[in-house]
Parts: C-alpha cells; structure tokens; sequence
C-alpha cells in the first residue's frame, strides 16, 4: 500500500484491490491497520488518530484519503457529503461505448446486498455519475467516470445494468475473473480542499500493474495524458 502524501493533516494513500476500507469480521487485512501500522513505523506514534472519510470496495484500487485528526475528519467528510470532493475513476468495461452522457439510477441496500430499484423503493437513493469513453480494443472500453453520487457499488452496478460489466467484476456479470479478484476499476484523481491550508489539492494513483495487460498502447497512451493534465491541476 503506497502512501501517497503524508502530512499533519492527511494521509493519502493508493489502496491495493482486494484490501478493505475497514477492519471488519474477517480479520482480513484493511487500509486503516495497514495505514496505522505504517504511521507507527515511520513516526514512532504510539497510537495515532486515522479517521474514515470515504471508502472503496474491496476489489477497487486506488486513491484514499484519511484524517489525521478530528477536525480535518470533520471537514473532509463535509466535502464528501456535500459532494464537493471530485472522484474520477476509469473503467475498463465489456461491450463497445462511445460519446459521453450521464447515467442516473435509484441504488438500495435492501438485506445489505446494493442492487438498482425503481425510484419510488423506499430505501432507494438517486445515483449518478458523468462518463465518457477514452478508448476501445478487443470488444472493451476504457471508460472515465465521475461520480456525482457515492452510492455503495454505484459504477458497477450502472455499468452492468446496461451491458457493460467492469472487466473481471463477475459479481455483476463480467465474463472472466482477473488474478486476485481484481476488477478493472481504479479510482484515479481525487480533488479535496485541503482541511488546514484551504486550497484545493489533487492527489493522482497511477494505474496499477495488472492493468498492463488489459490495456492496448493508445489507451495506455490516453491515461498518461489524462494524469499529466490532472498533474498541472
């Protein structure tokens, strides 16, 4: 698990597929212990404060971002409750798109399994999300995604709802698995404001190594455009 900036405030770090957010039943290994442990070996905190602001599901890899104290938890949770923090993610989906749009669903948790419903279930939460597709190869898409919404599973579940699985998510329909029960979804650019230096600041997680082999050389070229701009942000 790369850190990606450490500083008084925050620690952004480039989440591994297959990690939790958080500890839970299994005992399986976690962003916040893992982050804790590396904070302890390169500070010598005995026992520092790390808060929760957002999350990604355990196959997603990618940018997060955790408090170091309780007021920047405070104010980085406002920011993505208030939708204000810009969450891009790319997508490496089956089937052919083009273009660009918008897709908008009501997403539930009924039985805690997120599944798309009608929009009058009353449990059902608005979903949307802003995407264009960057590239096509060998019956897929590279897909850039801009959450509006953070719905749990959200991308997956929109994608697949219209016939274009994320490569390796055979949860929601992917025809293959990927080693390691990765899925093809990487969350890419986070911009937040900054909780103490009051700007905004972009953090970028390059794209991991099991990607190499899914991508041909124009979409691999399109994704280091896209962060050589995002880095100039």
């Amino acid at each position: 698990m790369e850190i990606l900036v450490r500083d008084e405030q925050l620690l952004v770090i480039d989440k591994p597929s297959g990690v939790l957010a958080q500890p839970d039943h299994s005992g399986d290994p976690d962003v916040l212990t893992k982050a804790k442990a590396i904070v302890v070996d390169r500070e010598g905190v005995k026992d520092p404060f790390l808060g929760l602001v957002h999350r990604l599901d355990r196959p997603t890899s990618g940018v997060m971002v955790l408090a170091r104290t309780s007021s920047a938890a405070r104010r980085l949770s406002k920011q993505f409750r208030e939708r204000t923090a810009e969450k891009t993610y790319l997508a490496l989906v089956e089937g052919r798109l083009r273009g660009v749009g918008t897709w908008m669903d009501t997403i539930a948790k009924p039985d805690r399994q997120p599944k798309r419903v009608s929009p009058d279930h009353p449990e059902g939460k608005h979903a949307e999300l802003g995407w264009q597709a960057l590239g096509r190869d060998s019956g897929r898409t590279l897909v850039r995604c801009q959450l509006r919404t953070g719905r749990p599973h959200q991308i997956r579940l929109q994608a697949s709802a219209r016939g274009h699985p994320v490569v390796g998510d055979t949860r929601y329909g992917a025809e293959n698995k990927l080693p390691g029960g990765a899925i093809a979804l990487h969350h890419t650019i986070l911009r937040v404001e900054h909780p103490e230096r009051d700007r905004v600041q972009t953090f970028i997680a390059p794209l991991p190594n099991q990607w190499d082999d899914l991508l041909s050389t124009p979409m691999r070229e399109t994704v280091e455009k896209l962060l050589d701009r995002a880095t100039m942000q």
